[in-house]
Formats: structure tokens, C-alpha cells, sequence
């Protein structure tokens, strides 16, 4: 009677312990919960996300790293409402991706998400000029009106512009404007109605370096005077190595992140620092960067060994 007992009294504490933690992402504006996505044509299934998981906090830099068909693209298309995932959790700033139907999924695309396509041509109406462009998502979501409504947006419109290097482009159409002007503009349009997360697809992918490294310039002006959580899809080294955060993804998972700090040493000299971490899933699986088995020549499994504070990793040399 004593052992049931001790048994059941243990079993109620494990179970209250665990409704005390808090849910996977509570702090988080963005979570990814074992996301999945599956595609399917002629009859073949293929999986983009096989089990994603993601958290990004409020007012992070985000870049997003990875090959070609790794599943990047098809997590930010989710993000931005544009796609709806087969399983798993997605959330942002407390919204189900999931649970929407069709209106919730509009309203969410104005008010919570603003998207920038890394074509330039699919970002602005190319008969409105960038100062129109730019009110146009203001005037959508509708709200007060009359004069002191429309000075409000004129105001939203020429703060934005300025802010992002192109006040001098509110008179032209698309076409007068550089392609790295349009992109700039494009993020006036993304940031217009306050966003609380900024989704950027190859922003700088279609521009020289100097037109890209302008790009970058306002996304983080973004991020840093406006407070926008901005997640950035990019094969460019030279961004994803300015961002606090970079994470790689693939085979449709996270597979490691790459945090960056500015640490100050004894005579007051600044220094970044990166840190590269492997990540771990919901169920503890993790995956070693591609190159740092082909190194050590690991193939199939791995020998673990547990120390104190770490877990070795080792090649199997017991056969």
C-alpha cells in the first residue's frame, strides 16, 4: 500500500510539474512547433518542412540560411499567411496559422505581417508613384477618416520614406526609381500599417552590392527605430554575417544558428564574436553542420559520451 501510494504521489508531482512549465514559445512573437508542410503533385509527396522548429523573440534580426529546396522559402510563405502548413504549430504574435479562415487570414496579412518579394516587380503597383504606394496598405485597413486621417497617413508616409533613404522618390513611378530604390520603397510599403514582424525573401538578390548593402541598411534602421522583428531569407554571406542571428536550415528543419555579440575587453576595445550552436528539436534529435562530419568521417552513428558539463561526439571506432 505504501509503494502505490509513494508511486501516485510521485506520478501527481511529475504532472504538476509539468502543467507549471510554461508552453513551448510563451515569450516568443514567432513559433515554429514541429511545423510541417507537404506538398504533393502527380501523385508524388514531397516534404518541404518535416518537423520545423522555430522560436524568434520580439525585436530580433533574423536571418535564414540554406540550400536550395531546404525549406526557407516555404516556412516564410507560411509566415506571411501566404501558405497554411499539413501539421505541427505555427504562431505569430499570438495568432494561430492554423485555426484561420479565409478573412482572418486577409486581416492578418494587413495588420501583423508586411512582406517584401525579392523581385522588385511584384512589390509596387507600377502606375502609383512611391509616395501612393506607400499610403495605399494605410488606406486599406480603413479606419478614421476625413482630413486629419488622410494627414495621419501623409505624415506615416513621409516618415517612412525618410526614414529608409528615399524621400526624394515620393513623386516617381516604379520605373524612375533604381531597383534598389524599390526595394527601399517596398519596405516603406511592408512597414506601413506597424507591422509586428517584417518578412524579407532575398531582398538584396536582384541588385549590386552597393544597391543591396542599402537594402540591408533600412531593414535594420527597421529593426533598430521602429522595433520590428524582421526575418530574413538570404544567400548573401555578406548579410547573413551582419545579423545578431543566423539561422541555417535543412532538409526542413533548423539545423544550427550562428548568434553574434559585441564584447568589450579590459582596455575598452570592441569586438564581434560569433558562436555557432546546433539545434535541438522538440525531441532532443540534433543535426551536425555537413562539414564538420565529413571532418571526422561520421557516418551512420556516432559514439556519445557524457562528461560533466558536455557531450562528446566521436567517430564509432568500436568495430
Amino acid at each position: 500500500m505504501t509503494d502505490t501510494t509513494t508511486t501516485l504521489t510521485e506520478l501527481e508531482r511529475r504532472a504538476a510539474a509539468r502543467r507549471e512549465q510554461p508552453a513551448y514559445g510563451a515569450d516568443a512573437l514567432v513559433v515554429c512547433d514541429r511545423l510541417v508542410r507537404i506538398f504533393t503533385a502527380d501523385g508524388v509527396e514531397v516534404q518541404a518542412l518535416q518537423g520545423l522548429d522555430l522560436l524568434v523573440r520580439a525585436g530580433e534580426l533574423t536571418a535564414l540560411v540554406g540550400a536550395s529546396g531546404s525549406g526557407k522559402s516555404t516556412l516564410m510563405n507560411i509566415l506571411a499567411g501566404l501558405d497554411v502548413p499539413t501539421a505541427g504549430a505555427a504562431r505569430v504574435a499570438g495568432r494561430d496559422l492554423l485555426a484561420m479562415g479565409a478573412r482572418e487570414r486577409l486581416r492578418y496579412r494587413r495588420d501583423v505581417v508586411g512582406f517584401v518579394w525579392q523581385q522588385t516587380a511584384r512589390n509596387l503597383l507600377p502606375y502609383l508613384t512611391a509616395a501612393q504606394n506607400t499610403v495605399l496598405p494605410m488606406t486599406l485597413r480603413g479606419g478614421r477618416g476625413g482630413r486629419a486621417g488622410a494627414r495621419r497617413r501623409a505624415e506615416r508616409c513621409r516618415d517612412l520614406l525618410a526614414m529608409l533613404g528615399v524621400d526624394d522618390c515620393r513623386d516617381r513611378l516604379p520605373r524612375q526609381m533604381s531597383g534598389g530604390q524599390q526595394q527601399r520603397v517596398a519596405l516603406a510599403v511592408a512597414l506601413a500599417n506597424g507591422p509586428a514582424l517584417l518578412l524579407a525573401d532575398e531582398p538584396t538578390g536582384e541588385l549590386d552590392s552597393v544597391s543591396g548593402q542599402q537594402v540591408f541598411a533600412a531593414l535594420r534602421r527597421a529593426n533598430e527605430e521602429l522595433g520590428t522583428t524582421v526575418m530574413i531569407v538570404t544567400h548573401d554571406t555578406a548579410v547573413a554575417s551582419e545579423v545578431s542571428r543566423t539561422v541555417a536550415v535543412r532538409d526542413g528543419r533548423t539545423s544550427s544558428e550562428v548568434r553574434r555579440r559585441t564584447e568589450v575587453d579590459a582596455e575598452g576595445q570592441e569586438t564581434t564574436r560569433a558562436y555557432e550552436f546546433v539545434t535541438l528539436d522538440r525531441a532532443g534529435r540534433l543535426q551536425l553542420p555537413a562539414e564538420y562530419a565529413a571532418r571526422l568521417g561520421l557516418v551512420d552513428r556516432a559514439l556519445l559520451e557524457l562528461a560533466e558539463d558536455h557531450v562528446k561526439v566521436r567517430p564509432d571506432r568500436t568495430a
